[in-house]
This record gives C-alpha cells, structure tokens and sequence, in this order.
C-alpha cells in the first residue's frame, strides 16, 4: 500500500500573482512528491515576451478570444481551445490577446528564471 499522500488544489480559493503573462494561480508547488508546478493563469493583453533558462513549460489552452495568438521565438501560432504547446528552456514566449491556460512547468516553477525581452530581441531563433 502507498504512504504518499494525495494532494488537492481548488484554483478558485486561491490567490492570483502578477507575472509576464497576466495572473496566475501556482499549485502543488509544497508538494514535495511532484516535480513540478501547474499553473492556472488569465493572460490578458498586456503579456510580455519572455523565456526560461532551465524551465520547461506546456500551456494548455482552456479558452481564449478569437484572434489570440501565441509567438515562440519567430513563429506565430493562432490559438484555440484544447490545444497544448511544449516550450522548452530558451524558447522566447508570448501570447497576444486574453486567454485562461493551464500551465504544467517542470521543473518546480522559480521566479527568478523568468527573463523579460525587448521587442528586438524577440526576432532572434531562442535564446542561450
């Protein structure tokens, strides 16, 4: 039989945090048995472009406006609801128009691997 515990997060009683993209709601980061974090998080018009240096991320797209659309590195890729898009660590990232993702980041999310772009830094293929 398993000694590990089970855990729960209800993203509604949580607390949202600014960040690059909008707010997000950041669960089972004390979970000791996960590796990771999973992110509840409403984009909204004002994201800022930006990648990770060792964080890998897959944003799962719950809904989104029409015309929202997410730019990786040079690419831009037109939204909708139910899709999943794997970032890994240097991709430069940002999603235009209001969108509530799920964000599955490996490993345990760390604010200070967040690294905000200027606009010319955007138009490079990613970033070492």
């Amino acid at each position: 039989m398993s000694t590990m515990k089970y855990a729960i997060v209800d993203y509604t009683k949580m607390e949202g945090t600014s960040c690059p993209c909008g707010v997000a709601r950041r669960g089972l980061c004390d979970v000791e048995a996960f590796p990771g974090t999973i992110h509840r998080t409403d984009i909204d018009r004002s994201a800022q472009p930006h990648y990770h240096k060792k964080l890998t991320e897959v944003y799962y797209i719950i809904s989104c406006e029409p015309g929202a659309v997410m730019f990786l590195n040079d690419d831009r890729v037109e939204l909708h609801e139910e899709m999943a898009i794997f970032i890994p660590p240097g991709t430069i990232h940002y999603l235009e128009g209001k969108a509530k993702v799920f964000i599955v980041v490996l490993p345990k999310f760390d604010p200070l691997d967040e690294f905000i772009v200027t606009s010319a830094e955007c138009r490079t293929q990613s970033v070492e």
